[in-house]
């Protein structure tokens, strides 16, 4: 086993593109290195950021890229159809299908245009086997219905990214064999259902994220996001377990290279 599979913490979802990153990019992966933060997934949120989300993945030996369309852009950049998610998902560093989701929080608006985006990634993830990365925000009902009724057509494989919905949703997801990831969120003070979700997620279904530059977690709330920053996350979670930070560690990359099999 080469020494990059053998990461110590896996930040699953990060968008290294944004310019809050970019501008010190060298040193975010440095600090990451220095965290015990071996592999990183940087997610692509729109067709324009394509080129810029896959040259820092062939930059750097430790990260991997997604490709994908936000909800929040699915009204406004060109659509991505099967074909094209398909011809970019060749790539040897790519190892996911999206972001692609639903949210109604801020582009309820935009339903329409959201749900037929997400079709055309579902579609993608079920032709290619490569996971799906799922974005849902005050949009259960339809996620589930969407999910099932997909799934029960040809099985395809998933993270719930951020997971911060109902637990409902959650039930129904770990259902279908899915996976929920985890933020800063958890260890916010006011996120008492979201880790009591976390409680009841089966151990292997779990894994762990920054989110960056988003959502840093305590003790950094409110500060820039970046991926040496999952460290906090994975010694919140192992505390809410009652495990060592490196058996916790230990458990959710293992949960990564199982979901994202051809991350190498």
């Amino acid at each position: 086993m080469s020494p990059l599979h053998q990461a110590k913490i896996v930040d699953s979802h990060c968008h290294l593109d944004f310019p809050e990153i970019l501008e010190e990019l060298d040193q975010v992966i440095e600090r990451a290195r220095q965290a015990g933060v071996n592999r990183m997934v940087t997610i692509c949120t729109k067709p324009s950021k394509n080129r810029a989300t896959l040259d820092i993945a062939e930059q750097y030996p430790e990260v991997y890229f997604t490709q994908g369309i936000h909800p929040h852009y699915a009204a406004t950049e060109p659509k991505l159809s099967v074909d094209e998610l398909l011809a970019l998902s060749v790539h040897p560093k790519m190892i996911g299908i999206g972001e692609s989701g639903l949210d109604y929080y801020y582009t309820k608006e935009t339903a329409k245009s959201q749900q037929d985006s997400f079709l055309n990634h579902i579609m993608a993830s079920q032709i290619s086997g490569l996971p799906l990365i799922v974005h849902s925000r005050n949009a259960d009902e339809d996620m589930a219905s969407i999910l099932k009724r997909e799934y029960e057509k040809k099985p395809f494989s998933c993270v719930m990214h951020c997971f911060s919905s109902s637990r409902k949703l959650a039930e129904e997801c770990l259902e279908m064999g899915f996976y929920l990831s985890f933020s800063g969120i958890l260890t916010f003070r006011s996120a008492i259902e979201l880790q009591e979700i976390f409680l009841f997620t089966p151990r292997d279904r779990i894994l762990i994220e920054t989110d960056s530059p988003y959502l840093a977690p305590v003790p950094f709330r409110g500060k820039r996001n970046e991926p040496a920053f999952v460290s906090k996350i994975a010694d919140f979670g192992a505390n809410l377990l009652n495990l060592e930070t490196e058996a916790f560690a230990e458990i959710t990359t293992t949960n990564f290279y199982r979901l994202f099999s051809t991350a190498g």
